[in-house]
């Protein structure tokens, strides 16, 4: 975890109870999910094994172990996890070296929270190396700590990415907004206690108790964020 938080940060704005956002990466904030797939095809059309279409929904939003391993088991190619987990992350870095397209609506999120000085995270399955990468073309100054799955001892769907986050603000994982792509993603934030917002990227999410299902980022501002979370 990489962290540039003051210890004075956390403040409740405007009589908000909101105390933090926490932002997945990879098809929530980056239009990227469809190219860990590509480099999944390709990795493993290099292998020589081709991967089918209803295996995406499975990897999709997952740890790097989990898909990995699961596309080994599924295929039976003859590749160790440690083998495939640094295959596709060199392949995936090199795919966004020229830098990774915003999803709708993420700039002005973005921009509405620094104007407002909310404390921002970034927690990712990712590992480092590609999160920082992937800051370098978004731009790393909207994030005030960030979160890589290889930082964690379990990462999503367990709540530990976003516990913490939520502890490196010194906040209420009840008074954290989550907006999150996949199911195993609203799984982990869900599972700390967060308020989430699903945007689904691949795969649909239902709407459920504590969670708000939204087409796009577009949907999704300021004052939305602070709706979902009560003094209760």
């Amino acid at each position: 975890m990489t962290s540039t938080v003051p210890a004075s940060l956390i403040r409740t704005a405007e009589g908000s109870a909101l105390q933090a956002v926490l932002l997945d990466m990879d098809g929530t904030l980056v239009d990227t999910e469809g190219f860990w797939w590509d480099v999944e095809v390709e990795v493993f059309a290099d292998l020589g094994h081709r991967l089918e279409e209803a295996w995406r929904d499975v990897v999709v939003g997952g740890p790097m172990t989990r898909s990995a391993g699961y596309l080994i088991e599924v295929t039976g190619a003859g590749i160790s996890l440690e083998e495939l987990t640094v295959l596709l992350n060199d392949r995936f870095e090199k795919r966004i070296g020229r830098g990774v397209p915003l999803m709708p609506g993420a700039a002005r999120l973005l921009a509405e929270l620094a104007a407002h000085e909310v404390p921002t995270a970034l927690v990712s399955a990712s590992h480092r190396r590609i999160i920082d990468r992937v800051l370098d073309s978004v731009g790393r100054h909207h994030f005030a700590l960030t979160v890589a799955g290889d930082e964690v001892a379990r990462t999503k769907p367990h709540p530990d990415p976003y516990l913490a986050a939520a502890a490196g603000f010194g906040a209420d994982p009840r008074r954290c907004a989550v907006i999150e792509d996949t199911a195993t993603g609203v799984a982990a934030a869900e599972a700390a206690g967060c308020r989430v917002v699903a945007v689904p990227s691949v795969a649909p999410i239902a709407p459920a108790p504590g969670r708000v299902v939204v087409p796009s980022l577009e949907q999704v501002d300021l004052a939305f964020l602070r709706g979902l979370v009560t003094d209760e």
